[in-house]
């Protein structure tokens, strides 16, 4: 067993990736303000440099989460 899955069967009992995207499509909006300020505090943080910093962190990984996660959304959805 791996340590992703390990911390996910003890921390919600099912892949995040499932609970963040059960979140997201219940309430997306709210998932964009919590962006927003996480952006300012991070500009605010950091400066310029870290916004940069964090944001091809982001980047790379909504660019790889788009090239795996092109399984269709089913509410609720449990890990293997």
């Amino acid at each position: 067993m791996n340590i992703y899955k390990r911390l996910w069967s003890k921390i919600g009992g099912r892949p995040w990736t499932y609970i963040w995207r059960d979140l997201w499509t219940q309430a997306e909006i709210m998932m964009q303000i919590l962006w927003f300020f996480t952006g300012i505090g991070i500009l605010i943080w950091l400066g310029w440099f870290g916004v940069l910093v964090w944001f091809i962190g982001y980047l790379y990984g909504y660019i790889n989460g788009h090239f795996f996660w092109g399984t269709k959304h089913i509410k609720g959805q449990e890990g293997k």
